[in-house]
């Protein structure tokens, strides 16, 4: 029997803050609820960071859009920019500050969920804007997991 895609365009991004106060917006565009792999939209404002968190089972993945910044993870710090994929294995201690001038955008893929896309969720709407949704349009087919967002969000 045929199965039918999950299709999310740019229009059904919610950007969220975790905590009150962050730098850092966060917007689910898949969740466990529709695939293994929970994907997200996250966006540092300038000189923002996000404080240094930990995920006991979960790699995190990172694939930067737009915008530099440096990683910390545990005791080590690497230069990220647009077009880097920076991998955070699970128990790492990490944190990722935006050290451009202007935001600095990621898809972040967590496996397993843990709970993270339910975190998400749960925090104060933060405000989505136009270059937000323009980033996801820009997002180049090849980076974007098969089967759960088109390859060109219009």
């Amino acid at each position: 029997m045929p199965t039918t895609p999950t299709v999310i365009g740019p229009d059904a991004l919610e950007m969220r803050h975790i905590t009150a106060g962050d730098s850092v917006r966060l917007g689910v565009l898949v969740g466990p609820e529709t695939s293994p792999v929970t994907v997200l939209l996250e966006a540092w404002d300038a000189g923002g960071a996000q404080p240094p968190n930990s995920h006991p089972a979960s790699t995190e993945l990172f694939v930067f859009l737009r915008g530099q910044g440096l990683a910390v993870c545990d005791d080590t710090e690497v230069p990220v920019a647009a077009g880097a994929t920076l991998v955070l294995p699970p128990t790492s201690l990490h944190h990722i500050r935006n050290t451009g001038t202007g935001r600095m955008y990621a898809l972040t893929l967590m496996c397993p969920d843990a709970g993270f896309a339910d975190l998400v969720r749960r925090g104060a709407l933060a405000g989505t804007d136009d270059e937000d949704r323009a980033v996801l349009a820009a997002v180049p087919p090849s980076a974007l997991p098969t089967g759960h967002l088109p390859g060109r969000l219009t």
